[in-house]
């Protein structure tokens, strides 16, 4: 597969999307980050710290939420740039699609299957909005296009 197959996307729309994402994914992360910090502070060294098991798994979950993130940003600039969508509505049916193709079956399963709490399913149901709907519309409002008369 060569590079030219893929979609141009302006990087300042993939680099504004990551930080658009990657902070929703921080609110959701915050419970384990927060615990780390704890260990952290309890921990007599700082080299003791970086050794234990709660600081790598707090910096893969930080760094695979951050490359995670950047490649969503693309992928969303990417659609909204192939499906030729300019408006917010448009954004905003774009990124519904993106939220039920990705995410939706994960929630049904979660609350029929599963049975996990309402309340659960629905921060995470929530997060996704965000990172599915929000970054759409957000990257229109942005722009993603590299150059502006296509």
């Amino acid at each position: 597969m060569s590079l030219h197959y893929l979609p141009p996307v302006k990087p300042s729309a993939i680099a504004l999307g990551t930080i658009f994402n990657h902070g929703i994914e921080l609110a959701v992360l915050t419970p384990l980050l927060g615990q780390t910090y704890k260990r952290a502070k309890a921990a007599n060294t700082k080299e003791e710290f970086i050794q234990s098991k709660e600081a790598s798994s707090a910096a893969v979950a930080w760094g695979t939420s951050l490359v995670g993130s950047a490649l969503q940003a693309y992928g969303v600039g990417a659609l909204i740039n192939a499906t030729g969508t300019l408006s917010y509505k448009g954004a905003t049916y774009l990124g519904s699609l993106i939220f039920m193709a990705t995410s939706a079956p994960t929630f049904i399963t979660q609350i029929f299957a599963e049975k996990r709490p309402a309340d659960t399913v629905a921060v995470g149901a929530l997060a996704k909005a965000f990172e599915t709907v929000g970054l759409s519309v957000f990257l229109s409002w942005w722009g993603t296009r590299t150059n502006p008369f296509e």
